[in-house]
């Protein structure tokens, strides 16, 4: 099989998330652990972080594997979902796997791959750890993986590594219908990948969810850091392709000055306090991580590890974001970004909003969060889970908020273009699967 057959293959067999949904999440980790031990317990052969949250872990994920390649440690970084194509989930030092890696893997483990049936993710979780394992064996010494939940943490297929560290970014309300009504409820299930002896490092401070985390890490004799309490973060200029900042210890003492970070968006704040955090317990656990490696890390995280879709900018004239941000409190977090923006010293003119969701969304909420000034266009992800957009007029036109469908969002992108002046905005979002329909991302 070519690489495109072997990918259609994996779609055509096993139930795939980004199509069909909660349907395809496995809530066990049978699958995972079968296919493991087929491959020789890959997970066991290599050290790992591991990154949990309901919003920031992917940006979490990517700073700390650009600032450990910084230090010198070859790296991995498993990821998910992808954008543009399924070989950017696995990467070393910023280079993602071949595709005849893909190939070749579907190939060997053809016979276990058809009578397990696992799910898409389950058979990437396996992929990936296969990958670094082999690395490792073959002397392309992989130091450490940065490993990337998927969804929740207890019943994720990646949690069936030992990690060094544990991340827990924050906590939202996403993924309901599986993970629970509650911020409670889904802190325990993000909570589950705190492992016996493990620290734990707990990135934003919450008072529904701080007792459940507490709780586990108790119960597992783990030490636990809230970043919050040790760490502070001012910042000093944010630009449309610019975030410098200075990073405070508890005792308000300058420990970083005119940090510049390449992944902007201010809600970046947040995961970077997680980020020094789990840096200061890295090198208490002997991991050599000098300043420099850390300000390159920060400064080149995208160039380093190829993470699009977070605040990108595609052009400056008129100002246009893309940013993959889908559930109530990601999206709460650009929208108070975009209310403060200005240009030139001036605040927006007119703001261009191309929007499109998907089904299990709550979009009537969700779009109870942007203004009512935007000008609308809704188009459709190119995903069975998309929510047509003829759809997403009528619950936008029973908010208050006029649209017009645009089913493409490259068609979209081409109409608000020539209607925008240069001192206009617009932004692209809603759903990750409208990111990665960008032709030009």
């Amino acid at each position: 099989m070519t690489y495109q057959q072997t990918i259609n293959y994996l779609y055509s067999l096993l139930p795939v998330f980004h199509r069909i949904g909660s349907k395809a999440f496995k809530a066990d980790l049978s699958n995972t652990l079968k296919l493991c031990e087929h491959l020789g317990n890959p997970q066991k052969k290599f050290k790992s972080i591991h990154v949990a949250g309901t919003n920031g872990k992917g940006s979490t994920s990517h700073y700390l594997a650009a600032i450990l390649q910084c230090a010198g440690y070859n790296t991995g970084l498993y990821t998910s979902p992808h954008l543009k194509d399924y070989t950017e989930r696995f990467r070393i030092n910023g280079k993602s796997i071949q595709k005849t890696n893909i190939i070749s893997f579907v190939k060997k483990n053809q016979s276990i791959i058809e009578e397990l049936k696992p799910s898409f993710f389950e058979l990437s979780v396996a992929i990936a750890f296969d990958f670094f394992a082999q690395e490792y064996a073959d002397n392309c010494t992989i130091d450490i993986a940065v490993i990337e939940v998927g969804l929740g943490g207890r019943l994720d297929s990646t949690n069936i590594i030992m990690p060094e560290l544990s991340v827990i970014t924050n906590i939202g309300l996403d993924h309901t219908d599986i993970l629970g009504d509650t911020l409670s409820k889904i802190a325990s299930e993000k909570a589950g990948i705190i492992k016996p002896h493990i620290p734990v490092v707990i990135s934003e401070r919450h008072i529904e969810t701080d007792s459940v985390f507490k709780e586990k890490a108790n119960e597992q004799d783990s030490p636990i850091y809230f970043a919050q309490d040790n760490f502070h973060i001012l910042e000093k200029e944010s630009k449309n392709a610019k975030l410098i900042v200075d990073i405070f210890d508890r005792n308000n003492n300058l420990i970083y000055e005119n940090v510049e970070s390449q992944l902007i968006g201010t809600y970046q704040l947040k995961n970077l306090i997680g980020v020094f955090q789990a840096i200061d317990v890295l090198k208490e656990l002997g991991y050599h991580i000098p300043d420099s490696a850390i300000r390159k890390g920060i400064s080149e995280v995208v160039s380093l590890t190829g993470l699009k879709g977070r605040w990108q900018v595609l052009s400056q004239k008129p100002l246009t974001i893309c940013d993959t941000g889908h559930n109530e409190h990601g999206l709460l977090e650009v929208l108070n970004q975009i209310k403060n923006m200005k240009i030139g010293g001036t605040p927006l003119k007119e703001k261009y909003f191309i929007l499109g969701f998907v089904k299990d969304k709550n979009v009537e909420e969700i779009l109870r969060l942007f203004p009512k000034d935007g000008k609308y266009y809704f188009c459709e992800a190119d995903s069975p889970r998309s929510m047509p957009a003829e759809n997403l007029i009528q619950i936008a036109k029973s908010l208050g908020i006029s649209g017009y469908p645009i089913l493409n969002v490259n068609d979209a992108l081409k109409k608000v273009l020539k209607l925008a002046s240069n001192d206009d905005f617009i932004y692209i979002g809603g759903s990750t699967f409208v990111v990665a329909g960008l032709n030009n991302l």
